[in-house]
């Protein structure tokens, strides 16, 4: 079985600040238009939710939601057209990666497990 690739995005000092899960939660706001219920399907609290996208905010240096009248759940939000653009690119990026740690195992072990 092959480990599974996961693509995150480091700050200068080399901590992680956007990967998986805040692409998913990103995803799900998209969605769903509200935090809260993004953060319920993750099984996150809203307050965690919240501060993994005040961090990326702070890292990437732009909004990602904006508060929105109503969306499922309360608590309405939207992603930003930032945010928009941002979560494609880290998608082509994702993908790259993925793709670049196929050729990789493949030469390294010649498809074999």
């Amino acid at each position: 079985m092959k480990p599974a690739l996961h693509a995150y995005l480091c700050d200068d000092d080399g901590h992680r600040f956007f990967g998986n899960g805040p692409m998913r939660l990103l995803q799900l706001i998209g969605e769903t238009g509200s935090l809260r219920c993004a953060a319920q399907q993750m099984g996150l609290s809203y307050s965690k939710a919240l501060a993994i996208v005040k961090r990326a905010e702070a890292e990437l240096g732009f909004a990602l939601t904006e508060k929105t009248i109503g969306g499922k759940g309360g608590g309405g939000s939207r992603l930003t057209p930032e945010a928009e653009t941002f979560l494609h690119k880290y998608e082509v990026y994702r993908d790259a990666c993925n793709q670049a740690n196929r050729e990789i195992y493949h030469s390294v072990f010649g498809g074999q497990p």
